[in-house]
């Protein structure tokens, strides 16, 4: 039976969201409204040694700042988390501010899943890597407030990944994740000034993954009214905007645009038990073994082929991406065509064969690891991938 859109349920509970330049000045006062008053900051080197990061952090908190954990990687090692929960204790934390891209933001959510447990860090970190498998237990965890410097939309959200692993020794670790409403950043700061400070081939492929949500928002088995209105207007805001982060310098009012355009895709797309991503992100998650490639490069080139599979099969609900993206209502092509031309205005790749370190003959085991991702189970009603379909749309994509 198909299901009827405009009944719904939508259990979303996103924290404060501020959205303009130089609002990490309002640190403190977050921090005041909250009643917490240490604040550890969680990120990665890169962004622990950049001052046009840190100095308006460390201004903004003032007095409140406890300490930085300038400790996490792209790898995000559940080990990572752990050390970061024991520096948290050590500086007596009440809050994480966490800082940069998806992967500290990341590690922020586990630092905080870890802290809902009774046992020390360190034995729960033991038990998940040997279980490959973690989760937020009784009462509240330590909050989070994310302060985003990429595009690809690790805050406004209430899951994390994670490698179950303690250290960079362990082969091949499990990768997995953590989700659970309680994950949520009581708040978030998208300061435009911040994003200035990111390298472009980091913002741009970010950008597209963030994109891609907006995207896959429509289409899903998932959508709710409410998503489709953010994931429409936040796709105009992108389509309008993006072409501005290889400019030096960007663009204000653009950058404006992007920002806010951001926001509303990724609204509500991880409402708990209720994923809106879908095919595109299952598609970006099966190169994650064989290439260290950047999520939204693997979006970049896939997503047009992905699409044109999509509508091969069912309506895909293309007029609301049409409007979207602004192209013919309901025209397939033209909204394949729009995909390709924000991949192209981010100066992305456009085949599989440009990623470093990918043979052709891997994707076979990327489609096998496509098809039984997870996100395969919010395509759209009357499409059921196999792995030779996928295969063909990698090869398509090669």
């Amino acid at each position: 039976m198909t299901r009827d859109r405009r009944r719904f349920e939508f259990a979303y509970r996103p924290g404060e969201i501020v959205c303009r330049p130089g609002c990490v000045a309002d640190l403190d006062a977050i921090c005041e409204r909250h009643g917490w008053g240490r604040a550890l900051v969680v990120c990665g080197t890169t962004v622990g040694s950049t001052p046009a990061v840190m100095d308006p952090i460390h201004e903004g908190l003032g007095d409140r700042l406890a300490g930085v954990f300038d400790e996490t990687t792209p790898e995000k090692y559940l080990g990572t988390a752990v050390e970061g929960v024991q520096r948290a204790r050590a500086v007596d934390a009440d809050v994480l501010i966490a800082v940069g891209g998806g992967s500290s933001l990341d590690v922020a959510k586990v630092m905080a899943t870890l802290t809902t447990h009774d046992a020390d860090p360190e034995t729960v970190g033991e038990r998940a890597v040997e279980a490959a498998s973690l989760s937020v237990e009784s009462g509240d965890p330590l909050p989070v407030v994310a302060v985003p410097t990429t595009l690809a939309g690790a805050d406004l959200s209430t899951v994390a990944g994670v490698t179950f692993a303690l250290d960079s020794e362990t082969v091949r670790p499990a990768s997995g994740g953590v989700g659970d409403e309680r994950l949520m950043p009581a708040a978030i700061c998208y300061d435009a000034d911040l994003y200035r400070t990111t390298p472009e081939s980091v913002l741009t492929a970010s950008a597209m993954n963030g994109f891609d949500k907006g995207v896959e928002a429509l289409y899903t088995s998932n959508s709710t009214p409410v998503t489709d209105g953010t994931a429409v207007r936040g796709l105009r805001l992108l389509r309008s905007g993006l072409s501005t982060l290889r400019d030096d310098p960007m663009d204000a009012e653009r950058l404006d645009e992007v920002l806010a355009g951001i926001v509303c895709v990724q609204y509500g797309v991880s409402e708990p038990g209720a994923s809106k991503l879908s095919i595109i992100h299952a598609f970006g998650h099966g190169f994650s073994r064989n290439t260290e490639a950047h999520q939204g490069v693997v979006h970049g080139i896939v997503a047009p082929h992905v699409l044109r599979y999509l509508f091969g099969h069912v309506d895909g609900r293309r007029d609301l991406l049409s409007e979207a993206l602004g192209v013919d209502a309901g025209d397939a092509e033209r909204v394949v065509d729009a995909v390709t031309d924000v991949r192209d205005d981010l100066g992305l790749p456009s085949r599989l064969r440009s990623i470093d370190g990918l043979d052709r003959e891997d994707l076979d085991d990327v489609a096998e690891r496509i098809v039984d991702d997870a996100l395969m189970a919010t395509v759209p009603e009357g499409v059921d991938p196999t792995v030779a379909d996928v295969r063909a749309v990698l090869d398509s994509a090669w």
